[in-house]
């Protein structure tokens, strides 16, 4: 019975199980499954969407089996085409290595470190011939891979689908043979994927995979997925007071499935703020510790009623004439990316001295910055210094 209630934590957030029976019986049979989770990192963060499913992962690790964390540094130069009208662009080698080294760092606030086997598939992808290839093409069909919405609905569109996307599916696949997985976990809209690495796996005369996927959590803006590009995604490692920020912001109906995904626990009763207040509370404990908690919802507290936090950052601006506006918000550290610092820009979300700033191509003098606050958003404060 013990065994039975700890295998519910598997279930708890799980949407496709398959096959369900099989993963029960191997679950009660006390095997130490090998879970796969794969990540092609083509971004340097993690948001809370994909936390969902890396708490699945932790969820069997704390059942003592193996979780084995395939970072896909190979197939990251082709890009998975889940959810995408076009062609995704290619990464160069250095920009897969820096966000492989990111996203572990974040990964690991969920994941006990110490029993997660890290593996790249560039180690079984980069050594395969063109007859290995063209041996794992053999595995499924043309009509199989256009079945995928994504590729139909391109298809019928007259949009260009490249012959390396198709393989997409079969490399990913073949990850699951080359680690001997047991399981492997994903969002329901990997599930195309996942089970074709049951249809490869078969075809090396190999046991399926069991699959489970976990549901995909709707961003701050209420409608879509989570998601960076977006921007409606609250980031693992977001600073406490903007993480609290970020939650503060969800829609009201949002709140059962955060509490549930997240935190494994329904939502409290009470008024809507509260609960809100009571979420963010949770997921900075839970991701920055509790000693974050109280700095963070005042934070939080002092932007509502529109003041400079006390704690703002003091940032020292370089010795130049003018400061270009996208240096002045990486030099705050309020973007990691001249990109993120110019979609801020023209989304209207940049304040100079409490002016808001929409031209990306602004330099101001240095002289005129001096003792102003640069604020990014609704929660990022800067007090400027020379």
């Amino acid at each position: 019975m013990k065994a039975f209630r700890e295998h519910r934590k598997i279930y708890r957030n799980a949407v496709d199980v398959i096959p369900r029976e099989e993963l029960d019986r191997r679950l009660a049979g006390g095997e130490t499954l090998r879970v796969k989770l794969g990540i092609d990192p083509t971004a340097p963060d993690i948001h809370l969407g994909f936390a969902v499913v890396l708490r699945e992962l932790r969820a069997f690790q704390d059942l003592g089996h193996t979780a084995v964390l395939v970072i896909g540094d190979y197939t990251a130069r082709v890009g998975d085409p889940s959810g995408r009208s076009k062609t995704r662009p290619i990464l160069s080698p250095g920009q897969i290595e820096e966000n492989t080294w990111s996203y572990l760092q974040q990964a690991y606030v969920i994941l006990d470190r110490s029993r997660t086997e890290v593996r790249h598939n560039s180690e079984w992808l980069a050594p395969l011939t063109m007859a290995d290839l063209i041996g794992l093409t053999r595995a499924t069909t043309l009509a199989r891979i256009l079945e995928r919405d994504d590729f139909s609905k391109r298809y019928a569109a007259n949009d260009p689908i490249t012959l390396t996307e198709l393989l997409y599916p079969l490399m990913q696949a073949y990850d699951s043979v080359a680690i001997q997985a047991d399981v492997e976990l994903g969002g329901t809209d990997q599930l195309y994927n996942l089970l074709m690495g049951r249809q490869v796996m078969e075809y090396y005369g190999m046991i399926p995979q069991c699959v489970v996927t976990t549901p995909l959590l709707v961003g701050t803006d209420g409608k879509i997925k989570m998601s960076k590009s977006v921007g409606n995604y609250i980031g693992v490692t977001d600073p406490p007071g903007e993480m609290f920020g970020k939650v503060m912001s969800i829609p009201d109906h949002l709140m059962p499935d955060y509490y549930s995904l997240l935190l494994d626990r329904p939502m409290p009763e009470g008024e809507p703020v509260e609960q809100k207040r009571e979420l963010a509370r949770s997921l900075v404990s839970t991701l920055h510790g509790d000693s974050a908690v109280a700095g963070a919802e005042k934070l939080f507290d002092a932007v509502v009623r529109r003041e400079v936090p006390e704690d703002a950052p003091v940032v020292r601006l370089p010795a130049r004439e003018e400061i270009w506006i996208v240096d002045l918000i990486t030099l705050a550290g309020f973007a990691k990316t001249n990109g993120e610092a110019r979609r801020f820009v023209k989304g209207g979300a940049v304040r100079v001295g409490g002016r808001v700033v929409r031209d990306e191509r602004l330099s101001l003098p240095s002289t005129e910055l001096q003792g102003k606050v640069l604020q990014v958003g609704k929660r990022r404060y800067a007090r400027l210094t020379l």
